[in-house]
């Protein structure tokens, strides 16, 4: 199995990498989450997916691992193919994935093109207990990009309050300020009504 490649990529486009790997050139499919990460780069690793089926193979590729892991939970669901679970990663960057599975939040994984009601109750029914295992949850929401709310979150986890806890507590204190300016006066408005 290949697990990752090193080299230049030849060719990005949102969908599809070409990438010189010593000589060989490699197509991957990729998501727009790892298209993000890579537009701006000549060269790169990119954690990769062996996908073999009775009628071809696949090479997905993937710039965080954390990524990769979540596109294996996803297709082990019945019914979630590869395409399914890269438009998901396409339409919602994982860590956002990972927390509607966890909070059982439907509506957001029905907004993904080709999820249902069933398909969405399907995965957070399969995945809700493995997603937290099998992804560690410093990287369920890593801290590079991240908006305000985040950032707020992030803190809050880290002080030790609950994730359910805090994320309910920061949608009331961001519905009632919105546009608040900085994430340390976030965090103590959340503080106070804890």
């Amino acid at each position: 199995m290949i697990a990752f490649l090193r080299g230049e990529f030849v060719l990005k486009t949102p969908a599809i990498v070409h990438m010189d790997v010593g000589g060989v050139g490699y197509e991957l499919l990729i998501s727009l989450h790892t298209f993000s990460q890579i537009q701006h780069l000549e060269k790169g690793i990119l954690q990769t997916y062996h996908h073999v089926r009775e009628d071809g193979q696949t090479l997905f590729g993937f710039f965080e691992n954390v990524e990769k892991e979540l596109f294996i939970q996803l297709i082990s669901v019945s019914g979630v193919g590869a395409a399914t679970a890269r438009m998901m990663l396409s339409s919602m960057r994982p860590e956002e994935i990972v927390r509607a599975i966890l909070q059982g939040n439907i509506k957001q994984l029905e907004t993904i093109k080709g999820i249902g009601k069933k398909s969405a109750e399907r995965i957070i029914l399969e995945l809700r207990d493995k997603v937290g295992k099998t992804i560690p949850e410093t990287n369920i929401f890593p801290l590079i990009n991240n908006t305000l709310e985040q950032d707020a979150l992030n803190a809050l986890i880290a002080l030790g309050i609950s994730r359910q806890a805090a994320d309910q507590a920061l949608k009331k204190v961001l519905a009632g300020e919105p546009g608040s300016g900085k994430v340390e006066d976030i965090i103590k408005k959340v503080l106070k009504i804890l």
